[in-house]
């Protein structure tokens, strides 16, 4: 079980690089069907095939790139969901305990959910609600996984206890995740270019803000590439970049915080790795304005996003595990 959900996280990880693939390079509809394309398990090649796809939506003829992009994301994610399943049965069969039991429960009910999404990403013809509840449904299910992961290395239960520094971790793992939702946000408005000044957008910027209608969802017979107004998406990349601030801020604090005080070195090391990897995301974000958003680029943001997501999963875990408070000298690991 320990093999496969680490294969499954290993697996999680590959879903989400070809999720942000797909949705970068505007292959979202690529198939007009779930969960097959045009019909058919694969992408239709053959000429006859084309001409039958062709006919049956015509509004979106065959493009086999986009299409292959959609597919292969689809055939990943199904094998995750199999993974998935499989650990669950696994661990109702052997019975390893209640938490390591619910935990994998939770994780079939994920799966399930976003395999909804992602049909409703289709069928709705990439709603952004959907589209953003699709991305962070894929890091819920990855941090699940890394904590079933981390779950799975002791070789007893531990007790845990929501010390003073756990409060801090999770503190950082929720101002993170709305981050990453934001992220969602501007990406699936297709906004992520609205601003390409830097540190600021153009001049005027301030007067163009329109929060009401960069937060709602206008009607379209389509959202493939966005449906909202020049102000609106201007007002949901300021956002997304105002929160990136905070979320810098925040996350640099606690890992200074960490690693200056009396913690284990497990919790020091997760402290730097933090520190490191939060200097890299804020780069490849400067890097997506100024590059005016490289798809290389791009792609590395959503990995890089994922790796802060697991770090604090793993800082929260490690932190929780003190029998007394880090912050006043009495934590031991």
């Amino acid at each position: 079980m320990r093999k496969l959900v680490l294969f499954s996280l290993i697996l999680a990880v590959v879903v989400i690089i070809l999720g942000a693939y797909t949705r970068l390079t505007d292959a979202g509809l690529g198939c007009p069907d779930w969960p097959g394309c045009y019909g058919l398990l694969t992408v239709p090649l053959e000429d006859h095939h084309v001409e039958a796809a062709n006919a049956a939506f015509p509004e979106r003829p065959v493009e086999a790139a986009k299409a292959w992009n959609e597919m292969i994301h689809r055939y990943f994610a199904g094998a995750l969901g199999l993974c998935i399943f499989t650990i669950a049965a696994i661990a109702v069969k052997q019975r390893h305990s209640g938490r390591t039991v619910r935990l994998p429960l939770l994780l079939v009910a994920l799966v399930i959910f976003q395999a909804a999404l992602g049909m409703w990403t289709v069928t709705l013809n990439l709603l952004p609600v959907v589209v953003m509840g699709h991305l962070l449904g894929g890091f819920t299910i990855l941090a699940c996984l890394f904590l079933l992961h981390l779950k799975l290395r002791e070789s007893k239960r531990k007790p845990r206890r929501i010390n003073s520094i756990t409060k801090f971790a999770l503190l950082g793992m929720a101002i993170l995740l709305m981050q990453i939702g934001l992220g969602g946000w501007t990406s699936a408005n297709y906004a992520a270019l609205a601003c390409t000044d830097f540190p600021v957008c153009e001049d005027g910027w301030a007067s163009r803000l329109d929060f009401s209608g960069a937060f709602s969802v206008p009607y379209a017979e389509t959202y493939e590439y966005g449906a909202h107004g020049y102000g609106e998406r201007m007002t949901m990349h300021i956002v997304h970049r105002a929160g990136a601030v905070i979320t810098f801020l925040y996350l640099l604090w606690l890992g200074f915080r960490l690693y200056s005080r009396e913690v284990a070195a497990p919790v020091k090391s997760a402290a730097l790795l933090l520190i490191g990897v939060l200097m890299i995301q804020v780069t490849l974000g400067v890097s997506n304005v100024v590059l005016s958003l490289p798809v290389i680029v791009a792609v590395a943001h959503n990995i890089v996003a994922a790796c802060l997501l697991l770090v604090m999963v793993w800082i929260t875990y490690q932190v929780s595990r003190y029998q007394g408070d880090p912050q006043q000298g009495g934590a031991h690991g």
